[in-house]
């Protein structure tokens, strides 16, 4: 993910997202009447960082991978593991 500043033309997206429109809706960002992307908000930090790990593509990776080893049996059950 990529993390760019936006010129001062074009501060009417910041001027929706105070008025609480992004973080109740995506808004779409278009490119010559095209969409080119999209412009999400998030409530707080935590929303932000969930958003990024979630669409991760390494940490995906690993949840797959450890997916596959439980269902191979590679694993420890929350029962077998010995109380403190």
């Amino acid at each position: 993910m990529h993390n760019y500043k936006v010129n001062a033309s074009r501060c009417w997206v910041f001027h929706r997202g105070r008025r609480g429109e992004a973080e109740t809706q995506e808004i779409i960002i278009t490119r010559h009447g095209k969409p080119a992307g999209v412009l999400i908000g998030f409530e707080s930090e935590e929303d932000r960082f969930e958003y990024r790990l979630e669409h991760d593509p390494r940490f995906l990776r690993r949840i797959e991978q450890a997916r596959n080893s439980l269902r191979a049996g590679r694993g420890i059950k929350l029962e077998d593991l010995e109380s403190e």
